[in-house]
């Protein structure tokens, strides 16, 4: 009796074939979620880490459950009403509304973008690259990048990008933290402490994870990427990968710097430059290297994004032609905005001696006061049986989304508290 040969496809395609499936989900999701840890999220992470050791990881947790929630939402309206959030904002609420937020999300932005720049500036500064070279090349790359290019090279090169975040989880394992200490903190809060500056650092490192321009340019991004009602459940395979990576690597830059510069005699970060530079002497230069890189990567990818972020929210609420896939003729608004946008920005970062932290402090604070209107804004328009229909939230996601509106009002009311009393 002869048996049939079986063939069997080898180890390595197989894995690669995964990997490609993988890979072809991510998009929308993916990519914003990724781009939420900017300089200044990459800032908080490691002052959170220099400052209070391992004992702050237990707060990514709930962080990342209520970002899954909120972005899921703005991607399920994307691909249930084929609209944009801001679209919705004016035709639900109408153009009062919609100015409000618009003229808010754009204060907050370009402050954000200022961040950003200051970041990239930051970066290279530690490869003796000056900013009045740094800048200006980025602020050119990332603008031939969008305004050049089409949405589905765009979305792969910014894919890309995003998987250059993995250099921090390599500067973690060689700075050889103490990962009894570090699991032991991530599932309960092992150490507490009456200090002022602590409570700061929970309310940020939560407050700074949810911020209003994520969910209008996801929902524009998934709208533009055509996805509908068919193709959703990939779509939020996507979302939910997306916020589960953007904060497990926000977990490893806490461990890096919980596990070096914690034990230094100079723990204070005021720059983000400064935590690579503060990782050379004990996790050793390939590490602080990477994480430079990393600061470089996540300000260029940032710079690209915010801008266009705005440039969709503004053109969308305003009821002007948007979109990656439009030439400049056919979306001059939007295209302009998005040049404006990248060009005072960047100039504004090249000014000498300019107060770059009180800027990015008050773009903060211009965060945190839409925040409360966003969350609301979307949880009225995904309970409109009108405009979702059977993808309406359930009571259990409402319990959920609610419960997440809530607690991010109230983090982003003490946040907003603490930065202006200083």
């Amino acid at each position: 009796m002869t048996q049939t040969a079986v063939r069997r496809r080898p180890t390595l395609a197989l894995i690669s074939s995964r990997l490609l499936a993988l890979l072809a989900v991510l998009g929308p999701g993916f990519i914003t979620a990724n781009v939420d840890n900017d300089p200044g999220g990459i800032l908080t992470y490691s002052q959170a880490g220099a400052k209070f050791g391992y004992s702050l990881l237990w707060t990514l947790i709930p962080t990342t459950i209520a970002l899954i929630v909120v972005q899921e939402m703005a991607a399920r309206m994307g691909a249930v009403t084929g609209k944009g959030l801001s679209d919705l904002i004016r035709e639900e609420f109408g153009l009062r509304a919609t100015f409000f937020t618009m003229m808010v999300l754009g204060v907050a932005d370009f402050g954000n973008i200022i961040s950003e720049f200051a970041g990239l500036a930051s970066g290279m500064g530690i490869f003796g690259i000056t900013k009045y070279l740094a800048v200006p090349a980025g602020a050119v790359a990332v603008w031939l990048l969008i305004v050049r290019g089409r949405y589905k090279p765009v979305e792969r090169i910014l894919i890309v990008f995003s998987l250059i975040y993995f250099a921090y989880p390599v500067s973690a394992f060689m700075a050889k933290p103490d990962w009894d200490a570090a699991l032991k903190n991530t599932f309960y809060p092992a150490t507490w402490t009456s200090d002022p500056s602590y409570f700061v650092m929970v309310v940020g490192l939560i407050g700074t994870t949810i911020t209003p321009w994520m969910q209008f340019y996801l929902q524009a991004a998934v709208v533009e990427r055509g996805v509908d009602k068919k193709h959703y459940p990939l779509c939020r395979l996507d979302v939910i990968i997306g916020c589960i990576v953007t904060d497990v690597i926000a977990y490893f830059i806490v461990v890096a710097c919980a596990a070096t510069i914690y034990h230094s005699k100079n723990p204070e970060i005021t720059d983000v430059g400064q935590a690579a530079l503060a990782l050379a002497p004990f996790a050793g230069k390939f590490a602080a290297l990477l994480f430079a890189i990393g600061l470089i990567n996540a300000s260029l990818l940032s710079a690209a994004i915010l801008p266009l972020a705005t440039a969709y929210n503004i053109c969308e609420g305003l009821g002007f032609e948007s979109g990656v896939d439009k030439r400049f003729s056919e979306a001059p608004i939007f295209y302009w905005l998005y040049t404006l946008l990248i060009g005072g920005a960047a100039g504004i970062v090249l000014i000498p001696k300019l107060p770059l932290l009180g800027i990015i402090l008050w773009s903060q604070v211009a965060n945190g006061i839409l925040l409360p209107f966003v969350l609301i804004y979307m949880l009225l328009l995904v309970n409109r049986p009108r405009l979702m229909g059977e993808y309406s939230n359930s009571l259990l996601q409402n319990t959920i989304a609610w419960s997440t509106a809530v607690i991010m009002i109230l983090l982003t009311g003490a946040l907003i508290w603490t930065q202006i009393t200083g």
